[in-house]
């Protein structure tokens, strides 16, 4: 038996890994918005030392956050090690913002702290507790690497340091001793020998492969359909915009929040999926912010990526990435919001009935057969043909707590690729879904606007469903409410 220790990365986390460059850092995010409750201390701020040490306590349900990267020699690739130097108080960062700290305040805070990579010396990750929110409030900005896990995982992992219970009590640390890692000559060897199995590694894929289809004709002309049609999505282009182009360093973010019940009635009238609904506001938003910015919409292709969960349904792991990608384009043209949708429902189903998604699923598995070298070569000619990220991430329906301080909201955050300036993530939790949009910062000074878009497209759209939002018999809505979280500006 070995007497070293370590994981490699599977193709598609490793895909991650190479899509990172200087001014496209590639972390997932999320902002948590807490009462302070027990965790306040008598001067005012949170106590810091039992948050480090609820994380302390929970640490050993997440292995991957004590582990770091190591890279095999030649073949690059890398793989996970136990960190022997792992310090929890680099990883657990305190800050404040000036009291009494707004919103505005925790948006340019969160907005500079997602805009900054991960050292990749280090296991990738962070979190970032921000005391003196307005309202005896705190906030926890925590950062991912995408690479250690996507949005289904995330939300796994945020189960694992959050709790169903008020329940105050801190878990003892278990007994942690990091395993050995293996010399650079026992990486290259192994790695060798891996190579030399390909073959019959190969056959026993074939072997099970047969064995777990009842057609195998059928499946494979499934599959080399599928293939197709992912190949041909993914190389044909979309239209420049002014949300598109070369990125800079710098970020912005913003967040709205809205009722789950809301989003669920109208899919209900329009007979169609949440995500739908998602995808026709995010259209008709799009569509007057271009419109402000005076693109003409006549033979515009207009595409969105939207990342789908391949996870199985018992699969409840909180590491690693399973998703493919949908390329939907989005009838910003269209002016009618019904149409929109209609437009959008027939566009999802077809991607359903053609399994695209299983058309990245088969190159990222062929990918694992590959030098890693291929795999950068495939993402470095990737043409980037959408405009925008859009990801929707289903969350828990129930209340959670960190020490007994009851969580109000979770903000998700996409991180942007080469040439996209808008990614927007979604992820629903307790009755209420959160919208979190990140922009370059001078491809889309005036995101502000866009985010009351977006609140003014679900509003049109419900009204043209001839569902009544909740609360909108009373008074208007109010875009700039501290609760739930409705938001503009960013910086």
């Amino acid at each position: 038996m070995a007497g070293y220790f370590y994981e490699r990365l599977s193709a598609m986390d490793n895909s991650f890994l190479l899509q990172e460059t200087p001014t496209t850092p590639m972390h997932v995010a999320a902002i948590e918005v807490f009462e302070a409750g027990p965790l306040r201390t008598p001067e005012g701020g949170v106590d810091i030392d039992r948050i480090r040490a609820a994380y302390a306590g929970a640490l050993h349900r997440i292995p991957r956050y004590r582990q770091k990267l190591l890279w095999i020699p030649i073949e690059d690739r890398p793989v996970w090690v136990d960190d022997p130097d792992f310090n929890l108080d680099y990883h657990v960062r305190h800050v404040s913002l000036p009291r009494p700290g707004g919103e505005d305040d925790l948006r340019r805070v969160a907005s500079r702290v997602l805009a900054n990579h991960i050292d990749r010396r280090r296991p990738l990750w962070e979190i970032w507790v921000v005391e003196g929110l307005e309202h005896d409030r705190f906030a926890i900005i925590a950062k991912t690497h995408h690479c250690m896990l996507d949005g289904s995982a995330g939300v796994e992992a945020a189960q694992v340091l959050l709790s169903p219970s008020p329940e105050t009590r801190i878990p003892e640390p278990e007994p942690w001793t990091p395993r050995p890692p293996p010399t650079r000559q026992q990486l290259a060897f192994d790695e060798a020998w891996r190579y030399a199995s390909l073959p019959l590694r190969a056959l026993r894929g074939l072997r099970a492969f047969r064995e777990e289809v009842e057609d195998v004709g059928t499946e494979l002309a499934t599959r080399a359909r599928a293939l197709g049609d992912f190949f041909r999505s993914s190389t044909s282009l979309s239209s420049e915009t002014p949300i598109n182009g070369r990125l800079g360093p710098h970020r912005r973010f913003d967040w709205l929040g809205m009722s789950l019940a809301d989003l669920k009635a109208v899919r209900r009238e329009l007979g169609c999926t949440i995500n739908d609904v998602v995808l026709a506001t995010v259209t008709g938003a799009c569509r007057r912010y271009l419109l402000e910015r005076g693109v003409s919409l006549d033979d515009i292709v207009f595409r969105a990526s939207t990342p789908v969960n391949l996870r199985a349904a018992d699969d409840h792991s909180a590491s690693g990435n399973r998703v493919s990608t949908w390329f939907v384009d989005l009838p910003v043209a269209e002016s009618d919001r019904i149409a929109q949708l209609d437009a959008i429902h027939a566009e999802t189903q077809r991607l359903k009935d053609s399994r695209q998604a299983m058309g990245m699923d088969m190159l990222m598995a062929a990918a694992e057969l590959a030098p890693s070298g291929i795999l950068a070569l495939g993402v470095g000619m990737a043409p980037g043909p959408v405009n925008l990220i859009v990801t929707n991430v289903p969350g828990p329906q129930f209340p959670l707590y960190m020490l007994g301080a009851p969580l109000l909201a979770m903000i998700p955050q996409v991180p942007l690729l080469e040439n996209i300036g808008l990614g927007i993530a979604l992820m629903s939790y307790d009755g209420r879904i959160f919208w979190g949009f990140t922009a370059d910062y001078d491809l889309m000074p005036d995101l502000d606007f866009f985010v009351d878009a977006i609140e003014e497209s679900f509003a049109g759209l419900a009204a043209a469903a001839g569902v009544e939002l909740s609360g909108t018999a009373e008074a208007p809505p109010q875009p700039r409410e501290l609760l739930p979280l409705a938001g503009a500006g960013g910086g």
